[in-house]
């Protein structure tokens, strides 16, 4: 449906034949005019009269048409199209994922097959991204440093894509948690307070990095951003050796004091993630606790179409002043004569 935007723009189009009737014609001056007595009878006996009537008449109504076109541009044309939904307001989600060589264990199973960490939260993430329509989300990947790797957005496919394309030990082996949690920080406290949130997982303790964790949880703190903290490794194990049978810890080096401290202080929570169904268990009270976006607000797509009109004024202004340059040059030069 085509419709006009500023329909107010069309009170100016009689304004031409408004100014035309209370204007003044300019007066010509007589100086340097010769008089000739007879001037009237010569003119009455001459037969220009009706081609110079219809001529001015065919250039008025061009000029009465651009006008109306460059009013019809003022009014703002625009094609409307139906009713869209756009998400409403939504959250702000930074996800800090750990790179650290130890993502490389391979303690879960995932299909009846022995997988790593960094796979197994892959899958897990990539649905909680997926799910989070209407949210902005972030990705900030980290290991010897902490670097952004999307920042927040609502293009959900390309944070997916991203997480997916993160390799163990991308910048290291060990583990800076304090350095991703400031990075994280850093890219919500300009977002709007109710909705700030950074999901935190690692499978280890902070040992590289310039901030210490806890320190950058009450800079969070104070800007009013919830962390909810992921510890990620499997329950102890019982592992064939040349020794016999040995219980192992693959989850060892998870400094759980430490996350827990951190979702406590920030208002968030902490979660153990010891396979791959509590992992995605623990997406989804994540969820739970900070739902998406309300109903949707629903809008029509505009094209504009102003360009048309206001191209075909353009056009036959042009023409106008064409036609009249021409025809001041087809008429031969004569002296100005007036009647007395």
């Amino acid at each position: 449906m085509i419709t006009f935007l500023w329909p107010l723009a069309f009170i100016l189009l009689p304004l031409p034949f408004i100014a035309r009737r209370i204007l003044k014609p300019v007066a010509s001056s007589p100086a340097g005019a010769l008089k000739v007595p007879f001037f009237n009878k010569l003119v009455q006996g001459q037969s220009l009269g009706k081609p110079v009537s219809k001529r001015h008449w065919l250039t008025g109504l061009m000029a009465f048409i651009a006008w109306t076109l460059l009013i019809s541009a003022l009014a703002r044309p625009a094609l409307v199209g139906d009713k869209v939904p756009l998400p409403a307001q939504g959250r702000d989600i930074m996800m800090a994922i750990d790179l650290s060589g130890s993502m490389q264990e391979q303690d879960f199973s995932l299909n009846g097959h022995k997988t790593t960490r960094l796979n197994v939260i892959k899958q897990a993430a990539s649905d909680f991204i997926e799910r989070r329509q209407g949210d902005r989300v972030g990705l900030v990947l980290f290991s010897d440093r902490a670097y952004l790797q999307a920042p927040l957005t609502f293009d959900l496919q390309v944070v997916a894509k991203l997480l997916e394309q993160a390799q163990v030990g991308l910048t290291g082996q060990r583990t800076a948690i304090g350095d991703a949690i400031a990075i994280s920080v850093k890219r919500l406290k300009d977002r709007p307070e109710e909705g700030r949130v950074l999901v935190l997982m690692t499978d280890g303790a902070n040992n590289q990095g310039v901030l210490a964790p806890l320190k950058a949880a009450q800079i969070a703190k104070k800007l009013g951003i919830r962390i909810y903290t992921i510890g990620i490794g499997a329950d102890n194990q019982a592992v064939q050796t040349p020794f016999g049978l040995q219980m192992l810890n693959p989850a060892a080096d998870l400094d759980e004091g430490t996350l827990q401290e951190i979702a406590t202080l920030t208002g968030g929570d902490y979660f153990r993630a010891k396979d791959v169904q509590g992992l995605a268990n623990i997406y989804d009270k994540i969820n739970q606790l900070e739902p998406v976006s309300g109903e949707p607000i629903f809008v029509r797509p505009e094209v504009a179409l102003f360009f048309w009109p206001a191209g075909l004024a353009l056009l036959i202004i042009t023409l106008l002043i064409f036609f009249r340059a021409m025809n001041r040059l087809s008429q031969p030069r004569t002296q100005h004569i007036t009647g007395q």
